[in-house]
């Protein structure tokens, strides 16, 4: 990342330990490799974020190119999967469709059965 060598790195040893002294320097030492960590860390999950974010956007561009190819060239797997989404997409846009009003209806209706009998 940086191209510190050796010597540069014990002209900044020597020169904090003049201006900070011995008793201050581990002390500062810490709090700046603290820092370090802190932004490598932020930088790290900045990145994974990115780069999922990216992913995604590439899984939507394949989808799309996928429905304008009309999905003929799928395998079998891919399809069924396909087809299993689409089925549960509809599902959440229509979730009072008729087959499930007569599975309520005769859940409903039982209940009221058994109460009476």
């Amino acid at each position: 990342m940086f191209d510190i060598g050796f010597w540069e790195l014990i002209l900044i040893a020597v020169v904090g330990l003049v201006v900070l002294g011995p008793e201050r320097l581990p002390v500062a030492i810490r709090n700046v490799s603290r820092w370090i960590g802190a932004a490598r860390r932020m930088a790290g999950s900045v990145r994974d974020e990115l780069e999922q974010e990216l992913k995604i956007q590439e899984l939507q561009e394949n989808l799309k190119k996928a429905e304008q190819m009309g999905m003929k060239n799928l395998s079998p797997e891919i399809q069924q999967s396909v087809d299993e989404l689409k089925k549960a997409a509809e599902d959440v846009q229509r979730p009072y469709s008729p087959k499930s009003d007569s599975t309520d209806a005769a859940s409903a209706s039982s209940p009221t059965k058994d109460k009476t009998e």
